[in-house]
Protein backbone atom coordinates (compact mmCIF):
# COMPACT_ATOMS: atom_id res chain seq x y z
CA UNK A 1 0.00 0.00 0.00
CA UNK A 2 1.12 3.57 -0.96
CA UNK A 3 -0.85 6.11 0.17
CA UNK A 4 1.42 8.65 0.21
CA UNK A 5 1.28 8.50 -4.06
CA UNK A 6 -2.63 8.20 -3.58
CA UNK A 7 -2.06 11.50 -1.61
CA UNK A 8 0.54 12.67 -4.51
CA UNK A 9 -2.04 11.75 -7.60
CA UNK A 10 -4.75 13.68 -5.50
CA UNK A 11 -2.66 16.98 -5.38
CA UNK A 12 -0.54 17.03 -8.74
CA UNK A 13 -4.14 16.21 -10.62
CA UNK A 14 -5.60 19.35 -8.42
CA UNK A 15 -8.58 16.38 -7.73
CA UNK A 16 -10.99 17.71 -5.22
CA UNK A 17 -11.08 15.98 -3.05
CA UNK A 18 -11.84 16.71 0.55
CA UNK A 19 -10.33 14.18 2.37
CA UNK A 20 -9.42 10.44 2.91
CA UNK A 21 -9.15 7.80 5.57
CA UNK A 22 -7.91 3.94 5.17
CA UNK A 23 -8.72 1.51 8.08
CA UNK A 24 -7.17 -1.99 8.12
CA UNK A 25 -8.98 -4.54 10.11
CA UNK A 26 -10.77 -1.70 11.72
CA UNK A 27 -7.94 0.24 12.52
CA UNK A 28 -7.33 4.01 10.99
CA UNK A 29 -3.91 3.70 9.50
CA UNK A 30 -3.91 6.67 6.95
CA UNK A 31 -5.70 9.91 6.72
CA UNK A 32 -5.61 12.88 4.38
CA UNK A 33 -7.18 16.34 4.25
CA UNK A 34 -10.74 17.57 6.08
CA UNK A 35 -11.75 13.98 7.67
CA UNK A 36 -13.69 15.24 10.81
CA UNK A 37 -14.04 18.92 10.74
CA UNK A 38 -16.53 19.53 8.28
CA UNK A 39 -20.01 17.69 7.02
CA UNK A 40 -19.97 17.50 3.44
CA UNK A 41 -22.40 16.59 0.78
CA UNK A 42 -22.70 12.95 0.48
CA UNK A 43 -25.89 12.29 -2.20
CA UNK A 44 -26.81 8.95 -3.02
CA UNK A 45 -24.98 7.59 0.34
CA UNK A 46 -27.49 8.81 2.01
CA UNK A 47 -29.62 5.52 0.45
CA UNK A 48 -27.35 3.36 2.51
CA UNK A 49 -28.50 4.96 5.70
CA UNK A 50 -31.88 4.52 4.74
CA UNK A 51 -31.17 0.39 4.33
CA UNK A 52 -29.86 -0.11 7.52
CA UNK A 53 -32.40 1.66 9.18
CA UNK A 54 -34.81 -0.46 7.24
CA UNK A 55 -32.29 -3.27 8.80
CA UNK A 56 -33.15 -1.86 12.29
CA UNK A 57 -36.89 -1.78 12.02
CA UNK A 58 -36.85 -5.38 10.67
CA UNK A 59 -34.55 -6.40 13.84
CA UNK A 60 -37.52 -5.18 15.76
CA UNK A 61 -40.22 -6.67 14.02
CA UNK A 62 -41.47 -3.53 13.15
CA UNK A 63 -41.36 -3.84 9.52
CA UNK A 64 -40.83 -6.48 6.74
CA UNK A 65 -39.34 -5.84 3.52
CA UNK A 66 -41.45 -8.81 1.56
CA UNK A 67 -44.53 -6.33 1.98
CA UNK A 68 -45.73 -4.29 -0.57
CA UNK A 69 -44.54 -0.72 0.06
CA UNK A 70 -48.96 0.18 0.37
CA UNK A 71 -48.99 -1.98 3.32
CA UNK A 72 -47.29 0.73 5.54
CA UNK A 73 -48.81 3.46 4.42
CA UNK A 74 -51.78 5.18 5.90
CA UNK A 75 -55.42 4.17 4.30
CA UNK A 76 -56.44 7.75 3.29
CA UNK A 77 -53.09 8.14 1.43
CA UNK A 78 -53.92 4.58 -0.38
CA UNK A 79 -57.90 6.04 -0.89
CA UNK A 80 -56.40 8.64 -3.14
CA UNK A 81 -54.46 6.60 -5.43
CA UNK A 82 -56.14 5.55 -8.85
CA UNK A 83 -57.30 1.99 -9.24
CA UNK A 84 -54.97 0.91 -11.61
CA UNK A 85 -52.12 2.50 -9.52
CA UNK A 86 -53.18 1.21 -6.43
CA UNK A 87 -52.87 -2.56 -8.65
CA UNK A 88 -49.71 -1.82 -9.71
CA UNK A 89 -48.20 -1.34 -6.40
CA UNK A 90 -49.30 -4.21 -4.87
CA UNK A 91 -46.66 -6.14 -7.07
CA UNK A 92 -43.70 -3.63 -5.42
CA UNK A 93 -42.38 -4.69 -2.12
CA UNK A 94 -40.22 -3.13 0.23
CA UNK A 95 -37.47 -5.55 -1.50
CA UNK A 96 -37.97 -4.26 -5.07
CA UNK A 97 -37.25 -0.58 -3.91
CA UNK A 98 -34.40 -0.89 -1.75
CA UNK A 99 -32.95 -3.21 -4.92
CA UNK A 100 -33.79 -0.77 -7.33
CA UNK A 101 -35.90 -3.32 -9.29
CA UNK A 102 -39.10 -1.62 -10.46
CA UNK A 103 -39.21 -0.07 -14.13
CA UNK A 104 -40.73 3.18 -14.62
CA UNK A 105 -40.09 5.77 -12.02
CA UNK A 106 -38.43 9.11 -12.92
CA UNK A 107 -34.75 9.78 -11.64
CA UNK A 108 -36.56 12.08 -8.84
CA UNK A 109 -39.69 13.21 -7.29
CA UNK A 110 -40.82 16.61 -7.51
CA UNK A 111 -43.83 19.24 -6.85
CA UNK A 112 -45.46 20.41 -3.74
CA UNK A 113 -45.95 16.55 -3.01
CA UNK A 114 -43.41 14.16 -3.16
CA UNK A 115 -45.51 11.16 -2.17
CA UNK A 116 -48.33 12.09 -4.18
CA UNK A 117 -45.73 12.55 -7.14
CA UNK A 118 -44.00 8.84 -5.95
CA UNK A 119 -47.97 6.90 -6.07
CA UNK A 120 -48.61 8.37 -9.39
CA UNK A 121 -45.86 7.04 -11.28
CA UNK A 122 -46.77 4.62 -14.12
CA UNK A 123 -45.14 1.54 -13.17
CA UNK A 124 -43.82 -0.68 -16.64
CA UNK A 125 -44.00 -4.33 -16.36
CA UNK A 126 -44.73 -4.43 -12.03
CA UNK A 127 -43.98 -8.10 -12.35
CA UNK A 128 -40.92 -7.72 -13.63
CA UNK A 129 -37.49 -7.51 -11.94
CA UNK A 130 -35.84 -4.81 -13.74
CA UNK A 131 -32.67 -2.54 -12.24
CA UNK A 132 -33.74 1.42 -12.50
CA UNK A 133 -31.91 3.23 -10.55
CA UNK A 134 -33.76 6.44 -9.36
CA UNK A 135 -34.47 8.62 -5.72
CA UNK A 136 -37.68 7.78 -5.23
CA UNK A 137 -37.76 3.94 -3.94
CA UNK A 138 -34.90 5.45 -1.25
CA UNK A 139 -37.66 8.26 -0.91
CA UNK A 140 -40.80 5.44 -0.67
CA UNK A 141 -38.84 3.39 1.99
CA UNK A 142 -38.54 5.94 3.85
CA UNK A 143 -41.70 7.18 4.03
CA UNK A 144 -43.08 3.39 5.10
CA UNK A 145 -40.66 3.27 7.86
CA UNK A 146 -41.96 6.25 8.94
CA UNK A 147 -45.24 5.11 9.52
CA UNK A 148 -43.99 1.48 10.49
CA UNK A 149 -41.62 2.56 13.39
CA UNK A 150 -44.49 5.04 14.20
CA UNK A 151 -41.86 8.15 14.48
CA UNK A 152 -40.09 10.52 12.91
CA UNK A 153 -37.65 8.36 10.77
CA UNK A 154 -34.20 11.37 11.53
CA UNK A 155 -35.65 11.01 15.65
CA UNK A 156 -35.67 6.93 15.09
CA UNK A 157 -32.06 7.13 13.03
CA UNK A 158 -30.71 9.42 16.08
CA UNK A 159 -31.76 7.07 18.62
CA UNK A 160 -30.75 4.00 17.24
CA UNK A 161 -27.74 4.53 14.43
CA UNK A 162 -26.40 8.50 14.88
CA UNK A 163 -25.55 8.09 18.27
CA UNK A 164 -24.10 5.04 18.59
CA UNK A 165 -21.96 5.27 16.09
CA UNK A 166 -20.78 9.03 17.37
CA UNK A 167 -22.18 10.82 14.23
CA UNK A 168 -21.10 14.12 14.40
CA UNK A 169 -25.19 15.58 13.73
CA UNK A 170 -25.81 14.97 10.36
CA UNK A 171 -27.63 16.93 8.32
CA UNK A 172 -30.77 15.60 7.08
CA UNK A 173 -32.91 16.47 4.06
CA UNK A 174 -36.61 16.81 3.97
CA UNK A 175 -39.29 16.74 1.57
CA UNK A 176 -42.41 18.92 1.01
CA UNK A 177 -44.70 16.81 3.09
CA UNK A 178 -42.26 16.61 5.69
CA UNK A 179 -40.31 13.41 5.86
CA UNK A 180 -37.02 12.32 6.10
CA UNK A 181 -36.14 12.50 1.93
CA UNK A 182 -34.01 8.86 2.28
CA UNK A 183 -32.43 9.16 -1.37
CA UNK A 184 -30.04 12.14 -0.73
CA UNK A 185 -29.15 15.29 0.97
CA UNK A 186 -27.28 14.13 4.04
CA UNK A 187 -24.10 15.75 4.87
CA UNK A 188 -21.23 14.00 6.80
CA UNK A 189 -17.68 13.78 7.79
CA UNK A 190 -15.67 11.93 6.18
CA UNK A 191 -14.99 10.54 9.63
CA UNK A 192 -18.72 9.86 9.82
CA UNK A 193 -19.33 7.98 6.26
CA UNK A 194 -15.95 5.48 7.26
CA UNK A 195 -18.36 4.81 10.73
CA UNK A 196 -21.14 4.00 8.47
CA UNK A 197 -18.48 1.43 6.42
CA UNK A 198 -16.91 0.09 9.73
CA UNK A 199 -20.22 -1.03 10.99
CA UNK A 200 -21.15 -3.00 7.79
CA UNK A 201 -17.48 -4.39 7.68
CA UNK A 202 -18.19 -5.32 11.28
CA UNK A 203 -21.37 -7.32 10.17
CA UNK A 204 -23.50 -4.72 11.75
CA UNK A 205 -21.82 -4.43 15.25
CA UNK A 206 -19.94 -0.53 16.17
CA UNK A 207 -17.63 -0.53 19.28
CA UNK A 208 -18.68 -4.17 20.41
CA UNK A 209 -22.41 -3.05 20.15
CA UNK A 210 -24.95 -4.61 17.83
CA UNK A 211 -26.67 -2.02 15.98
CA UNK A 212 -28.21 -4.27 12.93
CA UNK A 213 -28.49 -7.34 12.69
CA UNK A 214 -25.46 -9.82 11.04
CA UNK A 215 -28.28 -11.31 8.83
CA UNK A 216 -29.30 -8.16 7.22
CA UNK A 217 -26.17 -6.98 6.71
CA UNK A 218 -25.32 -10.15 4.67
CA UNK A 219 -28.14 -9.47 2.73
CA UNK A 220 -28.51 -5.97 2.28
CA UNK A 221 -24.56 -6.14 1.13
CA UNK A 222 -25.12 -9.14 -1.35
CA UNK A 223 -26.15 -9.18 -4.75
CA UNK A 224 -29.71 -9.08 -4.51
CA UNK A 225 -30.27 -7.58 -8.52
CA UNK A 226 -27.88 -7.83 -10.96
CA UNK A 227 -26.73 -4.44 -12.98
CA UNK A 228 -24.08 -3.75 -15.36
CA UNK A 229 -21.55 -2.46 -12.50
CA UNK A 230 -21.67 -6.02 -11.26
CA UNK A 231 -25.02 -6.20 -8.64
CA UNK A 232 -26.81 -4.61 -6.43
CA UNK A 233 -27.85 -4.99 -2.76
CA UNK A 234 -30.23 -2.75 -0.67
CA UNK A 235 -28.82 0.27 -1.24
CA UNK A 236 -25.03 -1.01 -1.59
CA UNK A 237 -22.99 -1.63 -4.65
CA UNK A 238 -21.25 -4.63 -5.25
CA UNK A 239 -17.72 -4.16 -5.99
CA UNK A 240 -14.91 -6.29 -6.41
CA UNK A 241 -14.75 -9.17 -3.65
CA UNK A 242 -16.44 -6.43 -1.52
CA UNK A 243 -19.17 -3.48 -1.64
CA UNK A 244 -19.62 0.17 -1.47
CA UNK A 245 -21.26 2.99 -0.70
CA UNK A 246 -21.73 5.58 -3.28
CA UNK A 247 -22.86 9.00 -4.31
CA UNK A 248 -22.88 10.81 -7.13
CA UNK A 249 -19.91 13.03 -7.26
CA UNK A 250 -17.14 10.56 -5.98
CA UNK A 251 -18.65 10.25 -2.59
CA UNK A 252 -16.80 6.35 -1.86
CA UNK A 253 -16.81 4.04 1.15
CA UNK A 254 -15.37 0.69 0.02
CA UNK A 255 -16.05 -2.04 2.23
CA UNK A 256 -13.77 -4.91 1.46
CA UNK A 257 -13.92 -7.98 4.05
CA UNK A 258 -11.50 -10.28 2.64
CA UNK A 259 -8.48 -8.01 2.29
CA UNK A 260 -9.60 -6.53 6.03
CA UNK A 261 -10.08 -2.60 4.21
CA UNK A 262 -12.36 0.37 4.71
CA UNK A 263 -11.36 2.97 2.55
CA UNK A 264 -13.64 6.48 2.45
CA UNK A 265 -13.33 9.34 1.02
CA UNK A 266 -15.16 12.28 -0.36
CA UNK A 267 -15.06 14.57 -3.09
CA UNK A 268 -16.58 16.88 -5.19
CA UNK A 269 -15.47 15.97 -9.29
CA UNK A 270 -18.26 16.14 -11.87
CA UNK A 271 -16.28 14.86 -14.53
CA UNK A 272 -17.15 11.02 -15.73
CA UNK A 273 -13.99 10.25 -15.09
CA UNK A 274 -11.74 7.21 -13.32
CA UNK A 275 -8.75 8.59 -12.21
CA UNK A 276 -9.42 8.62 -8.52
CA UNK A 277 -10.68 5.35 -8.55
CA UNK A 278 -7.42 3.93 -10.73
CA UNK A 279 -5.29 5.75 -8.33
CA UNK A 280 -7.01 4.39 -5.29
CA UNK A 281 -6.91 1.16 -6.62
CA UNK A 282 -3.04 1.04 -7.76
CA UNK A 283 -2.16 2.54 -4.47
CA UNK A 284 -4.31 1.55 -1.80
CA UNK A 285 -5.43 -2.38 -3.34
CA UNK A 286 -2.67 -2.53 -5.32
CA UNK A 287 -4.41 -3.56 -8.67
CA UNK A 288 -2.42 -3.12 -12.08
CA UNK A 289 1.11 -2.84 -10.42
Amino acid sequence: MNFEAFVRDIKENNWNVFGAEIYENGRLIHEYGDTDRTRFPIYSATKTITSIAAGIACDQGKFEIEKPVLAYLPSEIVRKMKKEQVTAFQDITIQRLLTMSVDGFPFRPEGESYLEYALSCPIKNGKTRIFHYSNIPAYLVGVALTHAVEEDLVNYLTRYLFIPLHLTDPVCQRCPDGYFYGASGMEMTVHDLSRIGLLLYNGGIYEGKRIVSESYVKEAAGVRQMNREGGYGYFIWKYRDGFSINGKWKQKCYILPGRGLVVTYLSHIEEDSHELLDSMEKNILGIGL
